[in-house]
């Protein structure tokens, strides 16, 4: 097997009992030894390949533990509409659009956010007609929870002034009860329904600059947050081949009809793919009021967003994976939501005996504080994503009033209750920079230092605590804190070189560190 050595000005290992090193050495896929740069020469022995990373900073591998790798590859090769400042803007850049951005004659974009545009009010059918009468536009929300469509894509999909709202959906309308053209959760799948399949050469590309990317921001891992079953078949294959660069921890797609083919299939153990958890939604999004909340939106009454799955259904699904041997990912940011999911957890782990699987609370974004006591008492994870909040935080009052934000992001408290932190970004809804997330995690500022001292700064996390919620909270959430998430000997040899030290040196260099090599079981998979 293969010895190499690497040398930095610092080894960070989050090992209690050597937190600092110089050097470690890899033989094959596994950390051999770590110490001074004496010491791993002399375990690497005599022919070992040397590295040195000079003033680099290893830290162990950074695992992104809630994202979307084939929403990822959507975003890099479709219509890119993230920061669109306004409608026109939008327009704009769809006009320029190339050819991949089209699936059939669809064309289709992502990323847009009627919370940046002046009003903040949500867009309309009518632009899009001005520019594209016959060809239909599909574009996602920045948060993956709705869609705005044109009317010709509206016509296609069969949606008029009659259509009935479907279960756990909403079809915005105008004062007249005609479609707007925004249609939100469970009522984007009448136009999903529609919509043409990609081709097998577009879920080829789309997974391989996905995972390009991944390798680039220092990502050695990423736990994908319901996976459908096209792209898990891809991946798979692609690990029995040796060709997955990546950790993949995927999360079955519990929400459609492929979840039954994950049941019946069970739980999957590769090389570097593991499927062992499964995804549920129990709400939509807080930016598209989707989100459900005990009280009414601050900033539209009579609105307390969206249940997309009944809580008898919700039960029963969360019951029928668990007793397959499934770990329960369960999506909720409202504060309702989350009361209904830590019930749910609790009830059906305790009924088929399945604590010890280490059940997920996705987002536990907006909590009652006796929730967050709940959550940690059962041993819950609590997988939150830092950057939502400094993405958030611009409108979030604005949505739920000064009261409700007091257990909302409230990641110090969930860690004060117990929880296990596994942190990530959901990306492509934020951007997969990993290093955004440390500095958000550690600040509750934007990029420019806003707002001085931090937003609601009584829940930011300490330095070694962020590093943490990327490496050993996620492989503890995976079930893989035996192999992964510090650096010692016997460990999964993944690291990552930074130049930066993400625990004593300033936050504010986060913003401008570089990734400068990531290391996938004992494999460069990413050299600046």
């Amino acid at each position: 097997m293969k010895t190499t050595l690497y040398v930095a000005e610092r080894v960070r290992t989050l090992d209690a009992a050597r937190p600092l090193a110089e050097a470690l050495v890899v033989r094959g896929d596994k950390v051999l030894a770590v110490g001074s740069r004496a010491e791993v020469q002399a375990a690497a022995g005599a022919g070992a390949r040397e590295v040195d990373l000079g003033a680099a900073i290893l830290v162990p591998g950074l695992v992104d533990a809630h994202a979307h790798i084939a929403g990822l590859g959507l975003s890099l090769t479709t219509a890119r509409l993230e920061g669109a400042g306004s409608v026109e803007e939008v327009v704009r850049r769809l006009g320029a659009a190339p050819d991949t951005c089209f699936q059939g004659d669809w064309l289709l974009g992502k990323g847009w956010d009627q919370n940046a545009w002046p009003g903040r009010v949500f867009p309309g059918r009518a632009e899009l007609d001005a520019r594209f009468a016959s060809t239909p536009v599909c574009l996602m929300r920045v948060d993956h929870h709705a869609f705005w469509v044109n009317g010709e894509a509206l016509r296609r999909a069969g949606i008029g002034r009659g259509t009935v709202d479907p279960d756990g959906g909403r079809i915005v309308r105008d004062a007249a009860g005609e479609p707007t053209g925004v249609l939100i959760d469970n009522a984007m799948d009448l136009v999903s329904a529609v919509l043409p399949e990609p081709t097998n050469a577009q879920r080829e590309t789309r997974l391989r600059v996905a995972l390009e990317r991944c390798a680039q921001v220092g990502l050695t891992g990423v736990h994908d947050a319901g996976m459908d079953w096209e792209s898990f078949r891809k991946l798979r294959e692609w690990d029995a081949a040796g060709h997955l660069p990546l950790r993949v921890y995927a999360m079955a797609a519990g929400q459609g009809a492929e979840r039954h083919a994950y049941l019946e299939n069970g739980p999957h153990e590769g090389r570097m793919l593991t499927m062992r958890g499964a995804k549920l939604l129990a709400d939509g999004a807080l930016g598209s009021r989707g989100a459900a909340l005990h009280e009414d939106y601050s900033d539209e009454p009579g609105q307390r967003g969206l249940l997309l799955l009944s809580p008898e259904e919700l039960e029963a699904r969360a019951r029928a994976f668990m007793s397959r041997g499934f770990q329960v990912c369960i999506h909720a940011i409202g504060d309702r939501a989350n009361t209904l999911v830590v019930d749910v957890l609790i009830q059906c782990a305790q009924e088929t005996g399945t604590r010890g699987l280490r059940h997920r609370v996705e987002h536990a974004q907006i909590l009652r504080r006796e929730d967050i006591q709940r959550l940690g008492a059962a041993g819950l994870v609590a997988s939150v994503q830092p950057t939502h909040a400094t993405s958030d935080m611009g409108w979030a009052e604005a949505r739920l009033g000064r009261e409700r934000l007091a257990g909302s992001y409230a990641w110090r408290s969930l860690k004060d209750a117990g929880a296990c932190l596994a942190l990530g970004s959901d990306f492509p809804i934020e951007n997969p920079d990993v290093l955004a997330g440390l500095y958000a995690a550690r600040t509750r500022q934007d990029a420019a230092g806003w707002p001085e001292g931090g937003w609601w700064p009584q829940e930011r996390l300490t330095a070694e605590e962020a590093l943490e919620g990327f490496t050993v909270g996620p492989a503890w959430a995976s079930f893989a804190e035996g192999r992964r998430g510090r650096l010692m000997p016997g460990m999964d040899a993944d690291f990552v070189a930074l130049s930066v030290d993400p625990v004593e040196g300033p936050a504010a260099a986060l913003r401008e560190a570089k990734v400068l090599a990531t290391v996938v079981a004992g494999a460069e998979v990413f050299r600046a």
